[in-house]
């Protein structure tokens, strides 16, 4: 998620609005599925049995089903990343030795607002404080990995064994891929460049922050973050919307079903090419599950659309040599596919 905004002024925290929006809230959510059924067949008159109807019906209940939960957790976590500004997140990870490092740097990245566009400022901050290389891939590989974001929606169209699973294997696929690069010492195919760049330490510090403060900052997250990810979350729900109602489902079955050994790898390398988050690609994983896709195959088909993605890739390439981008393509990719192996066996 890219870094959000923090606009604070003085005037008192909204804790009345936000107190009265609860139970509105509350409402909103119980009522989703008797509104969407309302809206496609009785206002819109669409056969419920038919490939639009389905597609409509599904439409509008997945994207309030998404936003609603989505928005209270930003709400939440922007809270906790107040305490979380890039510097003392540099500062916390500087000197760690490699193995309580990674872990550091993995769960950090799952509660930090950063993305794939904060890559390249992000690595040359913690080189700067001294962060080894494969503890700064940790960082880079879970935060836009496993975020709020994900953990959300596929908590909301799986269920908690599924979202369970995914934090699991997301936070291990950082870990582990961070351990070998730094076991693998490639320092030497970082950038030249990289090593002589100094940043400063300003910014807003959270010790500056009240709680009022924190209040507007989560409330400005939503804003923000949710005005940047809205479209993502529509765009794939049309997607998915479209695949319910019209894909053939003997067709994605064969393709991106459990008994042959290559859907797996296949479907991490067509991800790749790819360029979308969590809120656009969750969506399309759950409509192409309905029409009998193995959960495996379409999860690691999202992770690598998020976490190998060409632009991100392309990003890397200013701070990176090409000869260290196919490592992390490598090892990050081999996990990636065990994880949709594992998947598939046990679910």
């Amino acid at each position: 998620m890219s870094t959000v905004r923090l606009i604070i002024s003085r005037r008192p925290a909204p804790l009345f609005g936000t107190a009265a929006a609860i139970p509105l809230w509350l409402a909103a959510y119980v009522l989703l599925a008797a509104a969407s059924a309302w809206i496609a067949r009785d206002l819109l008159g669409l056969d419920p049995a038919s490939p639009l109807g389905v597609a409509v019906e599904f439409f509008l209940y997945d994207v309030p089903k998404i936003l609603l939960p989505l928005t209270a957790v930003i709400f939440v976590v922007g809270i906790v990343r107040s305490f979380f500004t890039p510097e003392r997140t540099r500062a916390l990870l500087g000197g760690r030795r490699e193995g309580v490092g990674n872990v550091m740097a993995a769960s950090l990245g799952v509660v930090t607002p950063f993305c794939s566009c904060s890559a390249v400022p992000l690595f040359l901050g913690f080189v700067e404080s001294g962060v080894p290389l494969g503890v700064t891939f940790s960082f880079l590989i879970a935060a836009p990995m496993v975020n709020e974001v994900a953990v959300v929606m596929l908590l909301e169209l799986f269920g908690p064994r599924v979202a369970g699973l995914y934090v699991a294997t997301g936070l291990l696929i950082a870990i582990t891929a961070g351990l070998a690069i730094g076991r693998l010492r490639l320092e030497r195919f970082v950038a030249e460049w990289v090593y002589q760049v100094r940043m400063g330490q300003g910014g807003l510090q959270d010790e500056c922050l009240t709680w009022d403060d924190r209040i507007r900052y989560a409330a400005q997250a939503v804003r923000d973050i949710l005005g940047r990810v809205w479209p993502y979350v529509v765009v794939g729900i049309a997607v998915g919307a479209a695949i319910h109602g019209w894909m053939p489902e003997d067709l994605l079955a064969g393709v991106m079903g459990r008994d042959a050994w290559w859907t797996v790898p296949a479907a991490v390398l067509l991800g790749i090419p790819m360029y979308s988050n969590a809120a656009g690609v969750i969506p399309v994983v759950q409509a192409l599950m309905a029409k009998g896709a193995a959960l495996g195959t379409v999860l690691a088909f999202m992770m690598s659309v998020i976490a190998l993605s060409l632009p991100e890739m392309i990003i890397l390439r200013r701070v990176l040599k090409w000869q260290l981008i196919a490592v992390f393509v490598a090892v990050v990719g081999t996990g990636i596919v065990l994880v949709g192996y594992l998947f598939n066996a046990t679910i």
